[in-house]
């Protein structure tokens, strides 16, 4: 090895670098952080924050490259950011089916209060109308009154 070579080595050590990616409060993961920030890349930068603080509760570290994806998918683990997903089988058929017609219960109950909820937004929306409607007309009044009255008294003068 030539003597460059090995300063090349210190000066970049995988270990060193690698440790401090970890999840906590490093020199390089607070100026990734401020990096993000500076750049205009604020959710980043909140991602780089929540990753120093939460990252070792969640599961996460990207200290290990190539672990790196079995980490998330770890963390992540039984999370669905869709809601229509089936949700496993306990292993008790009585259970499972007691929470399906639980779940049936509760999607129909969800779906009487949206009804309800449009139903008195449309109420409200009709309420609104006819107060702009009475303030429009007393304004029309008023208005008519007001050039009424001010030709009355421009005739006369």
């Amino acid at each position: 090895m030539t003597s460059s070579t090995k300063t090349c080595d210190k000066m970049f050590d995988e270990k060193t670098f690698q440790s401090q990616l970890r999840p906590a409060w490093t020199p390089e993961n607070i100026g990734l952080m401020v990096l993000f920030f500076v750049v205009g890349l604020w959710p980043l930068g909140l991602a780089a924050i929540a990753y120093m603080m939460y990252g070792k509760e969640m599961g996460i570290d990207l200290s290990n490259w190539g672990n790196a994806k079995s980490s998330a998918k770890r963390a992540s683990k039984g999370f669905s950011w869709s809601s229509s997903r089936t949700a496993p089988s306990s292993g008790n058929a009585a259970f499972d089916e007691w929470r399906e017609a639980e779940i049936d219960r509760l999607k129909e109950e969800k779906r009487k209060l949206d009804e309800a909820r449009d139903a008195f937004e449309a109420h409200m929306k009709e309420l609104r109308m006819a107060r702009d409607r009475q303030e429009f007309d007393a304004f029309k009044r008023a208005w008519e009154e007001k050039r009424s009255g001010n030709s009355d008294t421009t005739e006369h003068s």
